[in-house]
């Protein structure tokens, strides 16, 4: 059966209508998840074999019958690992409708089938009895349920209702404990991605909203692969703390808790960021622990395990504060059945009779539902900022009109202070056209600047007081954008906008191009691996499975990543492989172009990065990729504020660089369709 989507499309703007399978949901969430990555984690799996292999002995040694709970099962590993060291029986739950078809395939390719119960419900909705779910309650319990927070996948709630419904009073627990650690410290770098800084201009200071430097901010968390955040990128303030820990063999609340920990701040500085992770320790004795500590906390860095399914987490205080080394701190950590927040008090603080447990930041200024983090890093990014200043600068003059067409942009306040006669913005929505308000009444600007909520195709002349545009601006920048080149929306509005534009107007950007290289991951690779056997077990249906989604569609598109937090080496040289030119129109017709690029590298090619360039004059450009040159070794530097896109090689191929082998791609972009077709292979000799 298939029905029809409004979907809204990102390039073009336009709300497209088009038929699509009722699997198509569960394919793309099959397609975009992590599976293969939890399976490709050794240290987990091993740690999780040993845990098990312990709690099965304790429970063997009291004489009872080994009866496991094992809620969110996935691929049934952790169910197939207890029956292998003794388990009489599993009841192995599994919401995820074809995640639990695939786990009863492969539970019953590997032969345990008598001693595995695939439960396709959520826990909650579990049965204990004759006419039950289960028969009796379980006296070991094994969960998989955390995220980067921990908790965020409704851990608390889960083990809440298992301890009361579904498993025996003094069972046993794989993991056995969580302990969350925290550490207080100074970062500019990531500060940067909380709070708007001031910007020069021109020798005046734009500065940002008062309410915006009082919000606490957004409350989720920040998860980022930490172990890619130099410890050069930010100052200790106090000693990796103990938060909190939960028993996992015990009954769980999940009902607000606060946990404090004091300590002497070792350095002076200004607090703003918790850096946080947890470990798991697998046993009671702690002897068998996995650990979610970024590399940087190792003797030797690649001792670190790595891991995309849990990474780690970034906290921003409500508020920045300056701390004294020798002061007496306290920190504390609060947290609901879904998430955490940290706060910190001074001594005196502490003292205080009427001294109110944090309450759970709240975004009040709206500048944090407009900007996400990476969006807050970019407007702070002085060199990035400095390049549009100097490019306005360069095309602006006394008599200007300007129209600016990114969302919540700085652009329009710049052209204001860089003299332009009038400028008009466009907002894309009610929210972010208040902030950017905001901006202006912070900095007294009064006039010259007029935020116009509309759609470009919406404009008319009568909406600029009939003014023609001399200058067409744009980072450009767009919410609603995930892959790179998602922001020719850009290009869309400006073709929409011709109408408008005076003859001789100057667009800025005049062009983009998109970029590609072929390369190796080091470890990012692993999310789109089959798994083929893990742990000795057999789990080829999880992979049949995952390529099966990837074959619907996924596998023949690109996918957005960070790659500042997943290195990787490049094996060939960077190339332009489109151009777009933003002084004309989109063309009617398709474009297309083909090529090739040597494997000059040995490695193992993976797939292919993508990113785009804008080129703002002929001598200042943006990029939102590859920041600097290649080393010789193929070492690569990311921007840190946009995500680039990744193709993936269906197989991988070992280049040995002796230039027989070559990267072959082919692009169409069409323009109907806002979108751009890619296809890649590797030719060899």
């Amino acid at each position: 059966m298939k029905t029809f989507c409004g979907k809204a499309n990102p390039t073009t703007g336009a709300l497209d209508w088009v038929e699509e399978s009722e699997e198509y949901d569960y394919h793309q969430e099959i397609a975009r998840s992590c599976y293969a990555d939890m399976l490709h984690d050794h240290d987990r799996n091993k740690k999780y074999y040993q845990g098990i292999r312990a709690a099965v002995a304790r429970v063997k040694a009291r004489g009872e019958k080994v009866i496991i709970l094992d809620i969110g099962t996935g691929t049934g590993l952790l169910s197939m690992m207890a029956v292998t060291v003794g388990a009489d029986f599993c009841y192995a739950v599994e919401v995820f409708k074809p995640m639990a078809e695939a786990a009863k395939c492969i539970v019953e390719k590997n032969g345990f089938s008598d001693k595995i119960k695939i439960i396709n419900k959520h826990s909650t909705d579990v049965t204990v009895g004759p006419d039950g779910d289960m028969q009796v309650k379980a006296n070991i319990l094994i969960t998989e349920l955390f995220d980067t927070e921990l908790i965020g996948e409704g851990a608390l709630p889960s083990y809440e209702h298992a301890h009361q419904n579904l498993v025996q009073e003094g069972c046993e627990a794989v993991p056995h404990r969580a302990t969350v650690y925290a550490q207080l410290v100074e970062s500019d770098l990531l500060w940067s991605w909380a709070q708007l800084q001031p910007v020069e201009v021109e020798g005046a200071s734009l500065v940002p909203p008062l309410a915006v430097g009082r919000c606490a901010g957004a409350h989720s968390v920040c998860d980022i692969q930490l172990s890619r955040v130099s410890p050069d990128c930010f100052t200790p303030l106090g000693p990796l703390c103990t938060m909190f820990s939960v028993d996992f063999s015990k009954p769980v609340s999940s009902a607000f808790q606060s946990h404090s920990s004091q300590f002497v701040a070792q350095s002076s500085g200004r607090a703003q960021v918790v850096l946080s992770w947890w470990d798991l320790e697998m046993d009671p004795s702690g002897s068998i622990v996995c650990s979610m500590a970024p590399s940087w906390t190792y003797p030797e860095e690649q001792m670190a395990p790595w891991r995309d399914h849990w990474m780690q987490s970034v906290y921003f205080l409500p508020s920045e504060s300056r701390v004294t080394a020798g002061e007496e701190l306290s920190l504390t950590v609060c947290h609901d059945d879904y998430s955490l927040w940290y706060s910190l008090q001074s001594h005196s603080q502490q003292d205080s009779q009427d001294t109110a447990i944090p309450s759970r930041p709240c975004c009040t200024c709206q500048a944090h539902l407009v900007w996400t983090r990476p969006r807050f890093g970019e407007l702070n990014d002085r060199q990035r900022t400095e390049s549009y200043i100097s490019a306005l600068r360069s095309v602006l003059r006394e008599d200007s009109v300007c129209l600016a067409i990114s969302d919540g942009s700085l652009l329009p306040i710049f052209a204001q202070m860089l003299g332009a006669r009038k400028i008009f913005s466009l907002e894309s929505s009610k929210m972010s056209k208040n902030v950017i308000e905001q901006v202006l009444e912070a900095n007294s600007i009064k006039e010259g600047v007029e935020l116009l909520q509309m759609r470009p195709d919406q404009l008319s002349s009568n909406d600029l007081g009939g003014e023609q545009i001399s200058v067409l601006m744009g980072e450009p920048y767009f919410s609603t954008s995930l892959l790179p080149w998602h922001s020719l929306f850009f290009w869309y509005c400006r073709t929409a906008l011709a109408g408008l534009l005076r003859p001789d107007a100057t667009i800025l950007p005049y062009s983009a191009t998109l970029h590609m290289v072929a390369v190796e991951f080091q470890d990012l690779w692993r999310i789109r691996a089959p798994c083929g056997t893990c742990e000795g077990f057999d789990v080829t249906p999880m992979d049949e499975m995952v390529q099966q989604s990837l074959d619907f569609r996924e596998s023949r598109e690109a996918e957005p990543h960070p790659l500042w937090e997943y290195p990787c080496r490049a094996l060939t040289e960077s190339t332009a492989v489109m151009t777009f030119d933003f002084t004309q129109c989109v063309p009617q017709q398709p474009v297309s172009s083909q090529g090739s690029l040597p494997l000059i590298r040995i490695g193992r090619c993976h797939g292919v990065a993508l990113w785009m360039e804008y080129h703002l004059t002929d001598d200042i450009k943006v990029s939102g990729g590859l920041i600097g040159s290649i080393s010789e070794q193929g070492d690569l530097e990311w921007s840190r504020h946009r995500k680039q896109g990744v193709y993936f090689l269906r197989s991988s191929f070992e280049s040995s660089a002796d230039g027989r082998a070559a990267v072959s791609y082919s692009f169409t972009f069409e323009p109907s369709l806002g979108d751009i077709k890619m296809e890649f292979s590797i030719d060899s000799q």
